[in-house]
């Protein structure tokens, strides 16, 4: 099969024949029909991460967002058959340990990451291998087409996790959402369908655009002629500051200000990843925290078991994944989209569907 595989970081991805993969006995092949191209990708394309024991090693196949058909099953696996329709979740659990069993396999003591791993080889390939399938494949709606459930695979679950579920925003809240790429867009629909007033954060005047048709009450560009800082501009659009923030780019700035956008015992959610400028810490004004009761959380990608919550807010609501796709790809152009992602240059969700 094809597969796009890390030769170097921050060189080409190398497109190659690679062997298939086989089932484990409690696992599943699935055919890839689409796999989306996310900032978490680039993080391992441009080696980050060892400040944390977590890059990425040479020769890994990347993608961890794919949507597609089962063509192989162990033989303990009860759940799947080839032909059904699903979507592959990146954080993958063991389907056993405390927190498993609690609904949380996303944080699985024993948990491995889609196209992070050597044993969790990635969907930038045309079969992909899913441990533990019972319990992490999830059956695709009729509805939700390949390329909108690749969307779905890590944004829109990773920003209804980090907003439904870890910061419980709910109607008449007020949400603020710090840079407005694929997870920061997706946070916006998820936080306007929540019923929340949603104020979009971003650099980029088009990316902000599309937050304003993805459903946000305001927007904040902090490269404008106003001189106020971007926490003062949050803080006046939501009549003393947001009830919830959530971080969406990673880099220190957007982190502060997401932090100081927040109104008393409000709640940051940490999403994005930090870069080389970070080495994973963030300095923050931690005294004021304190003083106004500020909650700060992380929040990673989505267990399985959340999926049927977000199928059902998707379709009773104007929540749309494929709106947000601006892109279709090949494997061979997948390195020139994330070398742009040193520039930011990326808007939307790209989806590779050429495999």
């Amino acid at each position: 099969m094809r597969a796009a595989i890390l030769r170097e970081y921050g060189e080409p991805l190398a497109v190659r024949d690679v062997p298939a993969p086989e089932p484990a006995p409690d696992g599943a092949v699935v055919r890839v029909e689409a796999c989306g191209v996310c900032r978490s990708d680039w993080h391992a394309w441009a080696g980050h991460g060892e400040w944390a024991d977590d890059r990425v090693p040479r020769g890994q196949i990347l993608g961890h967002e794919p949507a597609g058909e089962v063509v192989a099953v162990g033989d303990e696996v009860d759940r799947f058959r080839p032909g059904d329709r699903v979507v592959v979740p990146f954080s993958l659990g063991d389907g056993t340990c405390p927190h498993c069993r609690r609904g949380a396999g996303n944080v699985c003591e024993d948990g491995r990451a889609l196209g992070f791993e050597p044993d969790a080889q990635g969907a930038f390939a045309e079969r992909v291998s899913v441990p533990a399938a019972d319990y992490n494949l999830v059956e695709r709606p009729p509805w939700l087409g390949a390329t909108a459930a690749a969307a779905l695979g890590c944004r829109y679950m990773t920003a209804y996790h980090a907003l439904a579920e870890r910061a419980g925003v709910g109607g008449g809240d007020a949400v603020a959402v710090h840079g407005c790429g694929g997870v920061g867009l997706s946070a916006v629909q998820v936080a306007a369908a929540l019923g929340a007033r949603v104020i979009a954060v971003d650099v980029d005047d088009d990316a902000l655009a599309m937050a304003t048709e993805s459903g946000a009450d305001a927007t904040v560009n902090p490269t404008d002629a106003d001189s106020r800082s971007v926490p003062e501009r949050v803080r006046d659009r939501t009549d003393g500051g947001a009830d919830v923030s959530l971080d969406a780019l990673g880099i220190a700035e957007t982190c502060r200000n997401s932090v100081r956008s927040l109104r008393p015992r409000g709640t940051h959610v940490q999403v994005g990843l930090t870069t080389e400028a970070e080495r994973g810490e963030v300095s923050l004004p931690t005294d004021w925290m304190t003083r106004w009761e500020i909650s700060f959380i992380g929040s990673r990608g989505m267990p399985p078991t959340s999926y049927p919550d977000l199928f059902a807010l998707i379709e009773a609501t104007e929540v749309d994944p494929a709106a947000l796709v601006t892109d279709e790809l090949s494997l061979s152009e997948v390195s020139g989209r994330l070398a742009a992602m040193d520039e930011y240059d990326a808007r939307g969700v790209e989806v590779v569907t050429d495999l």
